[in-house]
């Protein structure tokens, strides 16, 4: 398909919306501009990041646009919270504490000991955390890093790590705190579900569409997401307690656990000599995700809100700064009260008044719909509380699908035709692709997009080659795009027009690395062989194979009625194993990954084999490889 380069122009109606986004907002408060520039200290004096290839993976000056004016085609609400985003550099936060900003989605804490330099989530990738860490020494001095902290287990706060330490230095006594339940979350998330939430982050952080005021301009939580090298270093100590207190390298931390907030395990950090409160991403200058568009487990507001007044209570009183991993700080203990009772109130309001609409019957589209027009003056004016990364709407159908799941109750949606036998459907009852398409075009001269994007997407469903239906749903799904104040809406809209105009652009960051690979445990690795397993093409199949590592039960494998079980010990659920395996740890790893085949087991050093191995390499024949770029605005 040939590359379309060029985008649309914005619709008058686009136009006059994102004119009275200019109109209502407060755009000559510049509170949170004198913010983000406090303590600069100075950026890297090459602009771009590269592999050990040469392969650029970030590039400092890529949003320099953001300095000119916001044209038609972008919301400016948007385009001033990615201006602030943008600002790149190394920042004082307060004596002692200094922060890495736009060199990634998120941010790197670097917090100063007496020998050297405990860092705190180290970004998404090594290359874009090696060079933060390089220009934290040009200014402050070649100090070692003594420590490392991942406040949660997203890949943007764990994935560089190996760019300021080496696995030697950690088993040479560096140590890597977590909260507890860490290293499960991160593997798991980037694991289980790993491909397709790759492939949706892919749409979500725009990190392959063009940058520009007609293309990515920012998520809201960040810019986009390197595309370096990821990876994990196990850590070495865990915080499990709220109160529990730690020293590293001379520096005292109080820490805080919520897990369920913002991630499953998640930590606040104060740090009561220096007067600071690290946040993690509790509290950040938006509206954040109850339910993340890339795909997760829905969080929970309730406990959210609960743990920001926590916060309040044991920190605020004692804190002069309170900084994140994402944006920038808030400096001033009366500021620092306001900023975050306002954040607890956005996530505490957002809950209540969800259940109060769905005790009277709403559906999750309708909540929406009334929510985004009756959120609190308050809240409202104030900058953070936007929805430039979560949103009302898909926040408050996070809500409802956490307490009452998909269904909303009406039998007519139990059983729907799925994606494109409904399409095709539809378009016939309408009276074929061409009457839809003349239609949905006077919808689209009437600046009803969201109209034309839904409608036109039947066709596209039931037809894929109508290139008339992939470009009218490109030019709407556009405009869409353009009007979001939301950063992964907007991304999302532009994405699809994209690849409904070019093709799939692939997922262009992958987070299941080798080194999330080997963090799994092995009952973790069983499971996520099971769900690889085909299980329509495995319904005849019976095979058990029977590992045994050295001090260890034996485990089995069985693969029967297309569901691959694995069981510890001998007993009845393990069955009689049609082939045994004695080996090591290391290879039975590299066995399961792929890495070396069953036919190399026989006679290989410290592997012994009874039975036939023919049957475990049967088995592995049933496993189906993941989909990294499967379709997501077409059949």
């Amino acid at each position: 398909m040939p590359q379309h380069t060029g985008a649309e122009p914005a619709q008058p109606e686009i136009a006059r919306a994102n004119e009275a986004v200019r109109k209502r907002m407060p755009f000559d408060d510049t509170q949170d501009l004198d913010d983000v520039r406090r303590g600069f200290l100075g950026t890297a004096a090459d602009n771009l990041v590269k592999d050990a290839d040469g392969r650029v993976v970030w590039d400092l000056e890529a949003y320099g646009f953001l300095d000119g004016d916001c044209p038609d085609s972008a919301n400016p609400s948007l385009w001033r919270q990615s201006r602030l985003c943008a600002d790149h550099g190394l920042f004082e936060v307060t004596e002692g504490i200094y922060q890495v900003r736009g060199f990634d989605l998120s941010n790197m804490t670097l917090v100063e000991g007496e020998r050297g330099v405990l860092v705190i989530d180290p970004l998404i990738s090594s290359e874009t955390a090696a060079a933060g860490l390089a220009l934290y020494r040009a200014h402050r001095g070649d100090r070692p890093v003594t420590g490392v902290l991942y406040t949660h287990s997203h890949v943007d706060h764990f994935g560089g790590v190996r760019g300021v330490v080496t696995a030697d230095e950690v088993r040479g006594g560096v140590p890597v705190l977590a909260p507890e339940g860490f290293l499960e979350h991160a593997v798991r998330e980037n694991v289980y579900a790993g491909t397709a939430m790759s492939r949706r982050a892919a749409y979500m952080y725009g990190a392959a569409l063009p940058k520009g005021g007609q293309g990515q301009v920012g998520a809201g939580l960040g810019q986009t997401t390197s595309t370096g090298s990821v990876g994990l270093v196990n850590p070495t100590a865990d915080i499990t307690r709220t109160g529990q207190e730690e020293t590293v390298d001379g520096i005292r931390m109080v820490f805080q656990m919520t897990p369920g907030t913002e991630a499953p395990a998640e930590l606040n950090i104060h740090f009561p000599d220096r007067a600071a409160l690290c946040m993690a991403e509790n509290a950040t200058h938006n509206l954040h995700n109850l339910l993340t568009l890339r795909g997760a487990e829905v969080r929970d507001p309730r406990v959210w809100a609960q743990y920001l007044t926590e916060a309040i209570d044991l920190f605020a009183g004692s804190c002069d700064v309170a900084f994140a991993s994402h944006h920038w700080p808030t400096w001033g203990r009366e500021n620092i009260l306001h900023f975050l009772s306002e954040q607890r109130d956005l996530y505490a309001y957002l809950h209540d008044q969800t259940l109060r609409m769905i005790n009277q019957g709403l559906t999750g589209p309708e909540i929406a719909e009334q929510l985004e027009a009756q959120m609190p003056p308050a809240l409202e004016r104030a900058w953070h509380t936007h929805g430039y990364y979560g949103s009302v709407s898909h926040n408050s159908k996070a809500v409802y699908q956490r307490y009452l799941g998909w269904f909303d109750g009406n039998p007519a949606h139990l059983w729907e035709h799925p994606p494109v036998e409904s399409a095709r459907r539809y378009v016939e009852f309408m009276g074929g692709a061409d009457r839809v398409l003349q239609q949905a075009r006077k919808s689209f001269a009437d600046g009803d997009f969201r109209w034309v994007a839904q409608v036109v997407n039947h066709v596209v469903f039931a037809d894929p080659d109508n290139a008339d239906a992939r470009a009218l749903q490109a030019n709407a799904l556009e405009q869409l795009g353009y009007g979001s104040e939301n950063g992964t809406w907007r991304n999302f809209y532009l994405m699809g027009a994209w690849e409904l105009r070019n093709g799939s652009v692939g997922t262009p960051t992958a987070t299941t690395s080798p080194d999330v690979l080997a963090a799994l445990t092995l009952d973790q690795l069983f499971d996520a062989l099971a769900i690889r397993v085909d299980g329509p093409r495995s319904w005849d199949a019976d095979i058990c194979v029977r590992w045994t590592l050295p001090g260890t039960q034996p485990v089995t494998l069985r693969l029967r009625n297309g569901v691959l079980t694995h069981v510890a010990g001998t007993g009845p659920a393990a069955g009689r194993a049609d082939v045994e395996i004695a080996l090591d740890e290391d290879t039975l790893r590299a066995v399961l990954l792929g890495a070396v085949p069953p036919s190399d087991l026989p006679g290989r050093a410290g592997v012994t084999v009874t039975g036939d191995i023919a049957r475990l390499a049967e088995l592995l024949g049933h496993l189906a490889d993941p989909d990294p770029d499967f379709a997501i605005v077409t059949p």
